[in-house]
This record gives C-alpha cells, structure tokens and sequence, in this order.
C-alpha cells in the first residue's frame, strides 16, 4: 500500500515535475513560428489568424528568433482567463462553456466541503487509534489513520461522521440544484438567440411502412400531406450508397493530386510534372500527372453518374426514413413530440440532428435490427467489464507490494528497496491503469455505432455512458474490491470467515492512497499533457512533410477536433464520484482533487479558446446525464457509508443514514421533472413566439431555400460537371433565393429553374412548364442531337422526376 513517502515520491519526483516539464515545453514551442497552427487552430478555422510574419528571413519562418518573447511565454495564463463566458458562447459554443462550468461547480462544490472536513473530521479520525491494534493482521500506513477506519468500533464518534453526510448531501443538492437551473436557463435563452436553422423546422422520420406501388418517397408525402396538411413543407430521402461513398472519397483524392500538380506547375511553368502509370506511380510508361489526373477523374465522374443513376432507381436502395421539413417551427414541433400512428413502432418521429451532426451510416437501419444491435451490445458491454477486471486485480498487486509479500516471500528483495517500491507503489499503478484504459474510448465508441444512434451527438454521449459504467465497476469498485483482496490477502488466508466483512470495511477506506495516485497521474501530469498537444504536433509535422500538398490539405492536417467528450465526462465524474464518497471516509483526497478541478479548469478554458473547434452543437444536451450521475455518486457514498458502519457495530448511529438516500432520490426526481423537459423538449409556447418574430421579417421563399438541401443526401453533394450535361439555376432578378443542381427536397424544387443545354449547340428543343403559384420558369433545352428521353435521363442523373417538371409541380 501507498505510504506518505511513496505519495511524496509521485507527486514531488515524477507527477509534479512532469507536470511543469509539460507546461514548460508547452510555453516555449506554442511561440515558434512553425507551431503556430497547431496551438492556434482556431483561429485561423476563423479567418482572424495568419502565418507569423518575421523580420529574420528563412530561418525566422520556423524558430522564433525575437528573445524578448521568451520572457513573457507564460502570458498565456492570464489570456485564458480574458474571455468572458458570454464571449466563450459566441466563440465556441454552448457546449464549451457548459463543460467549463463543470469544473467550476467542482470548485464550488468541494471547496467548502474541504475546508469543513479538514477542519472537522481528521482531528476526530486521527483521535480514534483503532488501527494501532490492528496494523500486525492488516497492511496499514499513515494514510489511513486520517480516515474513518481508525475510528473504534461502537464509538459515539461516529455520529459526527453522520451528521457531517447529511451536511455535505444538502450542500451538493442545493449546488446541483442552482446549476442545472442556471444551465437550463442559458440553453432555452441560446435556442431563442438563434435564427434560423434547419434542424429548428425538420423532423427525423424512422420506419416508415411500404405500400404495394409505392415509393417510400410517395408513402412519406402522402401520410405527412394528410395528417399535417398547414404545415408540412417538404421531405428528403435516405439512400444507401456505400459503394458511391468509396467513389466519392477516390474522386476526392485524385482532385487532391491534381490540384497539387497544377500548383506544382504553376510555380515551375517550364517543367511539367510526369508521373508513371503503374501501381502508386513506381512503374510504367511516364506520362504527363496533370493529364493523368484529369482522365482518371473524367472516368470516375462516369462511373458514379452511372452508380447514382443506379442508386437512384433500385428500390431497395432507399432506406424507410426521411427528413421531413415543415414551415414553422411549431409544425416541426408538434410531430416531432407527438405519435403518429396507431402502430408505435411505425412513422417514428424525433428532431432532426443539425446537418453536421448526422451520422448517415445508421439511418438505414430497421426498427427490429436497432433491437437486436441494442441487445447484442448490452451483453457485450457487459462482458467487456469484467474482461477488464483482469488488468485492473494486476494493477491493484503492484499497488499492494506487502500483501503480496507477506504470501510470497521471495519478493522481499524488491520490496525492500525503498526508492523502487515508493516510484512501484507510488506511481507505476496509475500509469499501467492509464495504459489499459487508452484504447477504451474507441472500442465504446464502434459499440455504440453498432447500436445504431443517427447522430454524433449522441453517439459521443453513448459512449460516455458506457465509459463511465466501465469506470464506476472497474476503475472504482474493482480497485476497491481486487484491491482489498490483495492487500489484505493473509488476513483472509489466516482468519475465520466471520472476519472477513469487519476487514473489508476496515480497508476499503484504505483504497484512496490509491486513487491519490490515480488523481495526481491523471488529473495533473494528464492534464498538463493535454495542453501540450504532442500528439497532434508531432502528426501535424509528419503530414506537412509527406502529405499536405495543397492549401486544402493543410486545413485537414491542422484539424484540431472538438471535446473529446466521450472521454473527458466519464472522468470529470470519476472525479466528483472519487470526492463524494471520501469527503467523509478520507477527507485527505479532497485537497489532491481540488488541486485537479483547478488545474484543468485553466487549461481546458484555454483549448476552447484557441483549439478546439466542435463538429456539432447540441446546446449542452449532455448536462442531465453530468447531474444524473454526481447524485448517483450521493447515492453510492451513502450506501458505502452505511456498509462501512454496519462493520463498525454501530447499530446506535447507522439507521440515522437510512433517511438519506431516500431524500436523494427525491431530489433527483423532482429535478428530472423540473429541469430535464427543456433538454429533452421544445415548448410549444417558444416555438409560437418565434415563429411570429420570423413571419413579419422572412418569407416562405427563404424558408425553402434553407431547407432545400441541408439534409441533402451526401449522395447528392460535391458532384461536378458531367459529360453533354450541364445543370443551370435561372430566376428572376427579383429574387434572392439560392439554390443548386444537387437540390432536392422531396421532388425537385419548385423554387428553381434548371436550364439543360450543349454550348456547341446553336439550336434546341425545349420543353417549358411552369409551375403554380411560383416566380420560377423552368426551362429545358435539349439539343438537336438529345432526344427528350437523353433530357429525361439527365435529369434522373440529378435525382429529378421529369414528369413533374413536364406535367406541373405539385409542393
């Protein structure tokens, strides 16, 4: 077990030194020029930073040469904390701020609670001096005489225990309480900024039901034209087209290459650049590279017009989902919260994610395959916990060298050894815990995607979920329960069985030397390695060398990321966890946690500020699983609690602890119904409200051309000129509508006109027709040489029914 020496030994020599080693070489490589886009990302993502000008020529270009800037590389410190919280919103988002105020309500929570428990409880523990008699059957050390293990069986102490619970419950819920309010209020008041925004008017439709000679297309619009006939607007389809996907992503890398030998050539106009046909360029004939690219992006453009056009006419291509759009806000929310068939599982409704957010793969999945994925994980889950179990009982032997010493004997060398047992005991366990724990994130996060969530969002919020079981049950309880069983392994071997639980509850207390270490690894030289950024500075460099050629390239290397959400949530409530079920056992570990919530407040305010840019927006959706699981960790510490007297032979004082988890749950409920609706729910009274600020301002025709391609297939995107076909938008001057060819909501738009022609073609049939109640006239030219079934297909190619356009448009 971890001794004061052994802690010292991780926090002064290893954790705290790596720590400032980390900041240091933090400070001095975010001021060289050729590091500025990695520490600065978002900002120039912004377009309000450039590339460090320098008045030391070449070599100025890399290594910052200007002394005095070495003398203020710590100015970063006070520049992070500049930026008010409003500005922190407009900036990055409310998803950033909401995560900042996570580590401010750690401070607010478990400052006081520190100052009272240091003050209060240790005095009393350390005046117990029960574990004086017991250190020759148990592995004890200092530590553990300022926890509440040290108090004497049937002592009236316990009671000060008890009432100090009670005290710290009502000080977290009242905290808890403010907090979730105040988060609710600034997302409500975030969603009314907003202006128009296409997740605000669309609705995520799942299962739709076929019908014999029909399309899901057809099904859609009829059931959403008959039931909500005022509202509803338009809809997009969901098509599989995973092989058109590849197609895409190859077409992209040939552009890549062209662009970088056009570039090429332009900066050497007298050398055209040549490549060899072979494998990856390594054999055959040498031929020019801009042609080259050309031709093979030319045949590709062929194939996936070919591949779409297939797409497109297989049946069984479309998926029983659509985006259905409606012409307020209102309509979008009356679908979205309500039921729409008879059959519950048919015509599902949620809100759509924002565009960026949806995960397209998923949503071609089936209402009874999602069942199936749903149940597989579970058990999978399950399995993967206790698979880990494993790793974690080996982490928790290094941790206990003198319990495994007192079994095998022949270990005694190494743990006598003073400097290697404290560096094993005090800081290796952490380490070796790290490791196991750094591919988990991504092996939860594919689980999750076989679960078949449809946005990132949530998929990300999934994934934190199922980390933070897996920390709760492994890194927590399994610490406690392999951990006791290690370090009190020849107590158990050499008593009777009526002394095992009076020794499990004398030594789980004992853990949090343990998770001392555990904190100062992660929660401060962790912490500090983050802002470091190695990892991606080191990727950044490799890239720029090998693969970035164009300007569009160095985008993508720079590409910081957002939160990494999955991850950090799980550990920002292993940490409140950690805190509330030792502010009364060993009130030692709050200090190392305040220290952490600090710390990490500083940085991370600084990666919002000036790294990480967020894929998505979801207006801090993931604040009620955050509250849900701090008041389970006041369940679980009063649970422990109440084992851990029950050990104690308290029976005067411990049915006073009963009462307490009753109160919680109360808690929570009553917030779950209180705050949780406005997280969950949009109000139709808001949504009203807003609707009859927009209507006096905005009209109908901005509305369609918002929604007319933002959840557009991505099937549909990115899709260049095509041999003998070129798609034109015409309209009238007085509008201001705009749209594109790959448009497509529901059937073609009627908002558009696309004009067909071939330039070399000085005549041409055409074929007119306008539609309805519309400012559009859509033109269709065909050359002499297109017949109108050539016209026909062209606009099939695009997605477009020819029909309608021929025979009048139907909105």
């Amino acid at each position: 077990m971890a001794t004061l020496e052994d802690i010292g030994v991780s926090a002064a020599l290893v954790n705290i030194l790596g720590a400032f080693a980390f900041l240091l070489a933090f400070a001095l490589l975010r001021t060289q020029p050729i590091n500025d886009r990695v520490y600065f990302p978002k900002w120039y993502i912004l377009g309000k930073r450039t590339s460090p000008r320098t008045r030391f020529g070449v070599v100025g270009k890399f290594v910052n040469l200007d002394i005095m800037t070495y003398f203020t590389f710590l100015n970063w410190m006070p520049e992070a904390l500049r930026m008010s919280e409003s500005e922190i919103i407009s900036h990055a988002g409310l998803d950033s701020a909401v995560f900042l105020r996570i580590y401010t309500l750690g401070l607010k929570i478990f400052g006081p609670i520190a100052v009272a428990a240091l003050l209060l409880l240790i005095p009393v523990n350390v005046s117990g001096g029960t574990l004086f008699f017991l250190c020759r059957d148990l592995v004890i050390s200092d530590i553990d005489k300022l926890s509440i293990s040290n108090i004497r069986p049937k002592s009236y102490k316990f009671f000060i225990h008890i009432s100090m619970e009670y005290v710290f419950t009502f000080w977290v819920c009242y905290m808890l309480y403010n907090e979730y309010g105040r988060v609710a209020s600034m997302r409500l008041n975030f969603l009314a900024a907003q202006g128009r925004k296409p997740e605000q008017f669309t609705v995520l439709v799942r299962n739709v039901p076929g019908a014999s000679g029909h399309s899901i297309s057809d099904n859609v619009e009829t059931f959403f034209q008959k039931n909500h006939p005022d509202h509803y607007l338009c809809h997009q389809g969901v098509y599989k087209a995973n092989k058109f996907a590849k197609m895409d992503r190859m077409r992209h890398r040939l552009q890549n290459w062209l662009d970088y030998n056009q570039l090429k050539f332009e900066r050497h106009p007298d050398k055209r650049p040549t490549r060899k046909r072979g494998f990856f360029g390594l054999w055959g004939e040498r031929v020019d590279s801009i042609d080259f690219y050309k031709e093979q992006i030319k045949y590709l453009d062929k194939k996936l017009t070919l591949e779409r056009q297939k797409v497109l006419k297989d049946s069984n291509s479309v998926t029983p989902s659509a985006f259905v759009s409606f012409n307020s806000r209102w309509g979008a929310a009356v679908c979205a919260q309500t039921q729409q068939s008879k059959n519950p599982i048919l015509w599902l409704t949620n809100w759509a994610p924002e565009p960026r957010d949806v995960y397209w793969k998923n949503l071609a999945i089936s209402f009874f395959s999602l069942s199936i994925r749903k149940l597989v994980i579970s058990i999978s889950l399950f399995a993967l916990v206790f698979f880990y179990m494993i790793p974690i009982a080996f982490v928790q032997s290094l941790a206990n060298l003198e319990g495994l010493e007192r079994v095998a004997p022949f270990l005694r060398p190494v743990v006598e050894w003073s400097f290697l047992k404290s560096f094993m005991q005090g800081f290796v366990p952490g380490l070796v815990l790290k490791i196991f724990l750094y591919y988990l994130p991504a092996i939860l996060m594919v689980m999750s995607k076989i679960e078949g969530h449809v946005a990132l969002s949530v998929l990300q919020r999934r994934t934190a979920a199922k980390y933070y079981y897996f920390m709760l049950v492994n890194v927590f309880l399994g610490s406690i329960v392999a951990g006791t069983a290690f370090q009190q392994l020849h107590a158990f071997l050499h008593q009777s069985a009526t002394q095992i639980p009076r020794n499990i509850g004398v030594s789980i207390p004992m853990k949090a030397t343990f998770f001392i270490t555990y904190i100062m690894l992660d929660g401060w030289a962790g912490i500090a390695f983050e802002i470091l950024r190695l990892k991606d500075l080191v990727i950044f460099h490799l890239k720029n060398m090998f693969i970035v050629k164009t300007e569009r390239d160095l985008e993508k290397a720079m590409d910081p990321g957002g939160l990494d959400l999955p991850e950090a949530l799980p550990s920002l409530q292993l940490y409140f966890l950690l805190a509330i079920v030792y502010m009364v056992v060993t009130p030692i570990l709050l200090p190392f946690i305040l220290i952490f919530f600090a710390f990490a407040y500083f940085v991370y305010r600084h990666q919002v500020i000036n790294m990480y840019e967020q894929q998505y927006e979801s207006a801090a959706a993931f604040w009620p699983h955050v509250h849900a699981r701090i008041t389970a960790s006041l369940l679980i510490s009063q649970l422990l609690l109440l084992g851990l007297l029950s050990t104690k032979k308290a029976a005067n004082s411990t049915p006073l602890l009963v009462v307490l988890p009753i109160l919680t749950l109360t808690f929570h409920k009553y917030c779950k119904n209180r705050f949780e609706p406005a997280f969950r729910r949009y109000p139709l009274e808001e949504a009203m409200n807003k609707d009859t600020q927009d209507h006096a301002s905005d009209s109908d025709v901005k509305l369609k051309s918002l929604l007319a391609d933002a959840y557009l297939h991505p099937i549909f995107h990115s899709f260049e000129e095509v041999d003998l076909v070129e798609v034109k938008v015409e309209k009238n001057p007085e509008d201001i509508a705009s749209f594109s060819p790959s448009s497509l909501c529901s059937s073609p738009s009627p908002q558009h006109a696309h004009h067909l022609e071939d330039e070399t073609s000085d005549n041409a049939q055409r074929y007119e027709v306008e539609p309805p109640h519309s400012n559009y006239h859509y033109k269709v030219e065909s050359p002499n040489n297109m017949s109108r079934y050539n016209v026909e297909s062209a606009y099939n190619m695009y997605g477009y029914d020819f029909e309608s356009y021929y025979h009048g448009y139907q909105c």
